[in-house]
């Protein structure tokens, strides 16, 4: 989706690394971090023909591993496929296991196709595989009902930051507006979820949704903040600016960056600290 903001200076004028927000030809999705990294020329500027290396490299500008970044960047790089529902369900042949098999082995990240969100033969001039940032709006592949800060897929527009959300998010802090921790940020997230059941009678919110809610918050304490809180004022300029809170005193993690096992097993933390939902 274009940004609806003011223009920014040209990217001619700018090294990767500096900011500058989104302009009205510029495409951005639902995720902050991603439109962030974009704004601070780590991934196209202009949201289009992003590669997974473009992802790769820039989440490790942020301190991620680069088997965790792999992680999060290859999935989405598959050809996203509509699911049969109903009859066309019942119609559709499953492929034989070996032909599911050789594809797996030729291509790993195909087991994880259901992430896809490529168009089939979406790619660069050079053939690599390409995304558009608007295509992480996809609903329900990353993108999700409840969100912290975008509203549903069913209440019209799933991707843009919407300001009164940010501020219950930072009003979610328990010491007087100085940080969030994950008590805080689970808290909030379960009355979100709430609020938008209610709000949203096709609000969608099961396992997969609430996996990827719960890795959203690891990534708010674990990249924005220490691990076990994150300052107010730097994660108001991520969300709400979409810019790395450099200004505000934040450093990305250099000497032991965010891997594999302490992302799951933190997320696994605040998906006990959020409880049934």
């Amino acid at each position: 989706m274009a940004s609806s903001d003011p223009p920014s200076p040209s990217p001619k004028t700018l090294a990767k690394g500096d900011y500058a927000h989104s302009g009205p030809n510029d495409l951005r999705g639902p995720c902050p971090m991603i439109n962030t990294l974009a704004n601070h020329g780590y991934l196209p500027r202009d949201g289009r023909n992003v590669r997974v290396e473009d992802f790769t490299s820039a989440l490790a500008e942020v301190g991620v591993a680069s088997t965790l970044a792999s992680v999060f960047s290859n999935p989405i790089f598959q050809e996203h496929i509509e699911k049969a529902t109903g009859a066309q369900a019942e119609s559709k042949p499953t492929p034989p296991l070996w032909t599911r098999a050789m594809g797996i082995i030729r291509d790993p990240w195909s087991a994880f196709a259901d992430f896809g969100m490529r168009k089939p033969g979406q790619v660069d001039s050079e053939g690599h595989r390409v995304l558009n940032l608007d295509q992480l709006a996809l609903h329900n592949v990353v993108e999700h009902d409840a969100s912290l800060t975008r509203r549903d897929y069913g209440q019209g527009d799933n991707w843009r930051m919407q300001p009164d959300l940010v501020k219950e998010l930072l009003a979610a802090s328990s010491d007087g507006g100085k940080t969030l921790t994950a008590d805080d940020l689970a808290a909030l997230r379960k009355r979100r979820i709430n609020e938008q059941r209610e709000a949203n009678p096709g609000c969608e919110y099961g396992e997969k949704q609430h996996s990827a809610a719960c890795g959203e918050i690891t990534l708010i304490l674990k990249v924005i903040g220490d691990g076990e809180r994150a300052p107010c004022h730097q994660v108001r300029a991520f969300f709400e600016e979409e810019r790395l809170p450099i200004e505000e005193g934040w450093q990305s993690r250099r000497w032991w960056k965010l891997g594999v096992v302490e992302f799951f097993s933190t997320s696994n933390k605040v998906s006990k600290l959020i409880g049934k939902y």
